[in-house]
């Protein structure tokens, strides 16, 4: 097929689309079933018509083939396990008396059986759950959601086009079950795993489907010949297959590197890359792997995960050129549009010059097909569109909003002295125990407590004007008081204030420092029904005023115990926002440092012992490619000590890290030089003690003991435990005793048994502990 006519038969798509409706229709439907107040045939009323408005929303703006078994009532990747029956053997029974049930003890667990283990899903803020496999694990095939869904979006005339997990990137995400050697490999169980999906693509093209995309982000990754042999030998098997739709691969977050070639060659029928700017060597290793002669391309050259305009002109430009290199090029986002908000449209509180440089996932789907029209069309055909977009692109870069001179100045004068603590940790260590007179295994938590609906009700009300600022805040003041009187009684050692006050662990900054801007819909799934906000980081940061000391020198005031000051860190700042893209990260980094170091040396002059500047996403934000981590870990480490190093020697800094694989980033953990590090380690069993240290790593740490992301209460003997497991990998003069994360999500009722008997387990194991 020659260029013109490639671009003549031109279709705008997308990969996936945010899951939760316009009015978060299904969290709150999901949340309702677990308490009983909706019935599972209303929960599945409600998750059909997300579905079809979804699909409908996406053909009404011009979207010509629609993705489906992209939908999910809490992860993906677990509708994978059920689809190729890698059903956990403690599970199974739920399974088998109710399938929606089961599905949800998966993913949260019950009081009696444990959950699947969560992690970040490749650099993303996205928690998948991981599956667990071993040598005896048989796959068996159940296609019913992905079957069901395709015939809903075909019954209502649309052309869709399901997506899967594919077989290698599901196997590469997968660990050994418990029990299993930790070496086992799930990549080995591939020749098993393969028929399951061939019956999978029988039955979808029975169902309907021309086309099936099978998500490989994976390959995208450093990839090992053994691996890259695997995912020839996948494709080849599934290829040849006669009884099969057309197969098309995708992939995304990064350039495909060695594996492109692999999955030119191999007879797919399509392929889908990311030609967004970090995978922009896509375009010329495609050139170099010689094209997609007599195949499809999906271009993703609108970026499916930040919320600015794109540049059309840029983007025709790159279609223009991958013109000639594919029998058919269509437009595409550069991944799924799950994770950035619905509709920009709906934010009427962001300033009209900044909201005409914001693209959410119905711009970005406008952007798709405008762009699809242009290349099968010409330019002419949308130089109205053209003009519009090159004056919101110009109004952003000249807008007086975007620059500081001031804090650029601040930020050109660090020198590498700020970013170093004036004392060694040996030196530290001395004047911290002497200062706070802990005991072996001090017991803490990481800092939220339960945010409950009285809480949401009086922000609410203060919102609305029904309350005073007084008013609000003699809430908060009864809140804190609370919490405080519940610790002391349970015996914590090192205290919260409870942050009854924020709304969000980023949001809360981001809404008291310059250059950041929330929105009031821009909802995006983290987990499950957990939603987060993120700020949009739209100009130069700086920090005006005070923003904790306030509430953490109240909490202190009720008590003789240490209270914690509570920051949100540098990097997580960035990862958890929509950050600009007009200036290289580490320079941003450096500015949000420098904002919330002036709030650690306040919360030290006002007394604060025990300052915690939590980093979850310090490994969420770690490049896939190794060749580009050194640079990333070297700016990121730095923005955490520039953000701690101005304290004084007796002043005790933590961070605290979640739900991610912390082993690749150990050195760096090393390297931000906290006191203390919490991390999430209840679903791994411990991994991360293990991990630390086979590294040596010096300081003190604190593996988590219990799985807040689930509704079971661990009995105290399930917390002493895992503490005796941690011992075995930390000694008791460094090792913590904390929750895996934040309790903002769980209720009062099982905060108060879980930490009664993890203080309670804290206490049974320090007493058999050798007299020193």
């Amino acid at each position: 097929m020659t260029a013109k006519s490639a671009a003549a038969a031109a279709r705008a798509t997308v990969y996936g689309y945010p899951r939760q409706g316009r009015g978060r229709e299904l969290k709150k439907a999901i949340e309702g079933y677990w308490k009983g107040r909706v019935t599972a045939e209303a929960l599945r009323a409600t998750a059909a018509e997300v579905r079809r408005s979804n699909w409908q929303e996406l053909a009404q703006a011009g979207i010509d083939e629609v993705p489906t078994g992209d939908f999910s009532y809490y992860d993906h990747v677990l509708d994978t396990t059920v689809m190729v029956g890698a059903v956990p053997e403690r599970h199974r029974a739920a399974v088998a008396q109710s399938a929606l049930d089961g599905y949800f003890a998966m993913a949260r667990g019950t009081q009696d059986v444990a959950p699947l283990e969560m992690t970040k899903w490749f650099d993303t803020n996205y928690h998948y759950l991981v599956p667990e496999l071993g040598p005896d694990t048989v796959f068996t095939t159940d296609a019913t959601k992905q079957v069901g869904e395709l015939t809903e979006a075909l019954t209502l005339g649309l052309t869709a086009r399901p997506v899967l997990v594919g077989p290698v990137t599901y196997l590469l995400l997968a660990k050994p079950a418990p029990g299993v050697a930790a070496d086992f490999e799930p990549l080995t169980l591939l020749d098993r795993l393969l028929p399951v999906y061939a019956q999978v693509l029988a039955e979808l093209k029975a169902a309907g489907a021309e086309w099936v995309q099978l998500d490989e982000p994976a390959l995208v990754e450093d990839r090992s010949p053994a691996e890259l042999n695997a995912a020839s030998r996948a494709y080849r098997v599934l290829g040849t297959l006669t009884d099969r739709p057309k197969l098309l691969v995708a992939s995304y977050f990064d350039q495909l590197g060695d594996a492109l070639p692999v999955l030119a060659k191999a007879p797919i029928d399509g392929l889908a890359l990311d030609f967004t700017e970090n995978a922009a060597a896509n375009l010329d290793a495609l050139a170099a792997a010689g094209g997609l002669p007599g195949k499809r391309l999906i271009a993703g050259v609108v970026n499916g995960r930040n919320i600015w305009v794109n540049d059309l002109s840029k983007s025709l430009a790159t279609l223009g050129t991958l013109l000639g290199l594919a029998d058919r090029v269509d437009v595409g986002a550069s991944s799924s549009l799950l994770h950035v908000p619905l509709d920009a449209a709906l934010e009427r509180d962001v300033d009209p010059q900044i909201l005409r440089w914001l693209s959410f996932a119905r711009q970005k789907t406008t952007e798709i097909v405008t762009l699809t029209k242009g290349l099968t069309r010409g330019t002419a055909a949308i130089e109205g569109e053209l003009s519009a977009n090159r004056a919101a692109r110009s109004s952003r870069a000249t807008s007086p909003i975007t620059r500081d001179p001031d804090v650029r100045a601040r930020a050109e004068a660090v020198t590498d002295a700020d970013a170093r603590r004036s004392r060694p940790y040996g030196e530290r260590t001395v004047a911290q125990r002497e200062r706070l007179g802990l005991p072996l295994l001090p017991t803490t938590t990481i800092g939220s407590f339960p945010q409950t609906d009285e809480l949401r009700l009086a922000r609410a009300d203060l919102r609305a004007g029904r309350i005073d600022t007084a008013g609000y805040e003699e809430r908060i003041r009864n809140e804190i008081r609370e919490v405080l009187s519940f610790q002391e009684k349970t015996g914590l050692d090192v205290l919260v204030h409870g942050e009854p006050e924020r709304n969000d662990m980023v949001q809360y900054f981001a809404e008291q420092l310059t250059g950041y801007l929330a929105t009031q819909h821009g909802w995006v799934q983290s987990y499950g029904t957990r939603y987060v906000r993120p700020p949009i980081l739209a100009g130069d940061v700086s920090r005006p005023d005070p923003m904790t000391v306030r509430w953490t020198t109240y909490a202190q005031s009720l008590t003789d115990r240490p209270v914690k000051g509570m920051l949100t860190g540098p990097v997580t700042m960035l990862a958890w926002s929509f950050v600009r893209d007009d200036q290289p990260l580490g320079d941003t980094a450096r500015q949000v440092a420098l904002a919330l170091r002036d709030e650690v040396d306040d919360l030290e002059a006002a007394g604060t012992s025990v300052i915690q500047v939590d980093e979850p996403a310090l490994r969420e934000t770690l490049p896939l490619r190794a060749e580009d981590r050194h640079a990333y870990l070297a700016w990121a480490t730095e923005a955490f000590r520039l953000t701690t190093s101005g304290v004084t020697p007796g002043t005790q800094i933590h961070t605290h890290m979640c739900y991610a694989e912390f082993g690749d980033i150990v050195q760096a953990i090393d390297d931000l030089d906290a006191d203390v590090i919490s991390l999430e380690a209840t679903r791994s069993h411990m991994q991360v003690a293990r991990e630390l240290a086979s590294h040596g790593y010096p300081r003190e740490a604190g593996p988590g003991v219990w799985d807040i992301h689930s509704p079971r209460v661990p009995s105290a003997e399930e917390a002493a435990a895992l503490l005796r497991t941690g011992l075995k990998a930390i000694p008791a003069e460094r090792l913590w005793v904390n929750p895996d994360c934040g309790l903002k999500t769980r209720g009062w009722p099982e905060t108060r048994s879980s930490l009664e008997n993890l203080v309670a387990a804290a206490r049974a194991v320090r007493g058999e502990l050798p007299v020193s």
